[in-house]
């Protein structure tokens, strides 16, 4: 994505990394389709913020920076908000454009006198235009911003629908498990799909790249006291706890892709000898519905504990690169799951199956609706939280029911 800030390599630099001295390269710059400069934070420039945010948002991203003379360049440095300025531009965003557009904002402060300096403010180019501001939708003509004509409108319909149909393709992924069940049938997956938006044509396979994304998943599972294997696909890369024989232990499995899209595949944990006629006995003594003959039951405890380890493992890995979860698109799916039945010995749940029914999957594999990260309503994304509770969703528990008995049990079964 563009910057108006270089390393001394000519590189691009984000906006974290910008210092006070870099301004000056502001002076070889003009304003245009990816920059705007304002020299003063008047009450004027904060009502012309929001038109700003969504331009860019509409167009193809790009930075605002407020303490810049339009025409010298010179530093005009503005006192210091006394509101943190992610929550200023943030606040004037969410009154005046919607959806909201994806931005960073920073207060660079100026080394000899702290309490003045300059706003930057990146935007974004964002995956579900059009971004309307005040009822209009604006996008960058040259270096201003101005209402979209007929035809940019269905460019930027157009845009948003295509991004739909790409997660939808992306959640088709499937990563090869050699073993089955213990009775030979397919191996019950619970799959979490993340598709990191905003992605970049120069996304493709890179050795350079790829050392990178292995050195940083190693990383988020050494964090966790894990080793990890890795296995090398024709456009992914795939990571593996080692295990000898992979058709006697089936383990969770990270897809991860060049953009740092993922997608996460846990094995169910199934009942099996002993502890399958355990439960079905306790089932029968305390007049349980029955599952039919040969049912598979699922280790509740067991495969929740999969899927929130490898669930941390993921965000560990996005903090180590230091990616905002609100980059991420998020759908859960169920594979070979369908009559699966959930099991746990845990007496929140045993109470709960008395009154009504144990819980199984009643559908066939099925993929969750997609959740978009940027659209506001997440700042950040719990992972651990949110994998181990659509799990039980897709098991039957219907989450945020109304019902107080779900949210005890949830919580209960959470707590495994």
């Amino acid at each position: 994505m563009f910057s108006p800030f270089r390393t001394e390599q000519g590189a691009p630099k984000a906006i974290t990394d910008v210092e006070y001295a870099d301004l000056d390269q502001l002076r070889e710059l003009d304003e245009g389709f990816v920059l705007e400069l304002k020299q003063t934070f008047s009450p004027s420039v904060r009502r012309k913020i929001p038109k700003i945010v969504a331009s860019f948002a509409n167009s193809r991203g790009g930075w605002l920076v407020i303490g810049i003379s339009d025409a010298e360049k010179d530093v005009c440095p503005v006192p210091r908000p006394s509101a943190d300025v992610s929550q200023i531009i943030g606040e004037l965003c969410r009154r005046h454009v919607s959806p909201a557009p994806r931005f960073v904002a920073r207060f660079l402060p100026d080394p000899t006198a702290p309490e003045q300096g300059v706003i930057l403010v990146q935007v974004f180019e964002g995956n579900f235009p059009p971004y309307v501001a005040d009822g209009v939708v604006e996008i960058r003509e040259g270096s201003t911003s101005g209402p979209a004509a007929g035809t940019a409108l269905v460019d930027l319909y157009d845009k948003a629908t295509r991004r739909r149909f790409e997660v939808r393709a992306f959640c088709k992924r499937t990563v090869h498990y050699p073993m089955a069940g213990p009775g030979g049938e397919a191996l019950p997956l619970f799959n979490l799909y993340l598709f990191r938006m905003g992605r970049l044509s120069e996304d493709t396979f890179s050795r350079e790249r790829d050392n990178e994304h292995v050195a940083a998943m190693r990383q988020a599972f050494a964090q966790r006291g894990l080793e990890c294997r890795v296995q090398h696909a024709h456009d992914s890369l795939v990571f593996r706890m080692p295990a000898r024989d992979e058709t006697v232990a089936p383990h969770s499995a990270i897809e991860l892709f060049p953009d740092e899209s993922m997608k996460l595949s846990v094995p169910a944990v199934l009942l099996d000898g002993r502890e399958r006629e355990e439960a079905l006995t306790t089932m029968a003594r305390r007049a349980l519905f029955p599952p039919a003959p040969g049912a598979r039951l699922i280790d509740a405890a067991a495969t929740l504990s999969r899927v929130k380890r490898m669930a941390t493992l993921l965000d560990r890995y996005v903090r180590v690169r230091e990616i905002s979860w609100q980059e991420y698109a998020v759908a859960y799916e169920l594979e070979n799951m369908a009559g699966v039945t959930l099991w746990s010995a845990d007496e929140t749940y045993l109470a709960y199956a008395e009154r009504h029914g144990v819980l199984y999957c009643a559908t066939t594999d099925c993929l969750s609706r997609v959740r978009y990260l940027d659209d506001g309503a997440h700042d950040t994304f719990r992972a651990r939280q949110f994998a181990g509770s659509h799990f039980f969703e897709a098991c039957g528990l219907p989450l945020g029911s109304p019902d107080p008995e779900d949210n005890v049990l949830v919580d209960a079964l959470l707590r495994t």
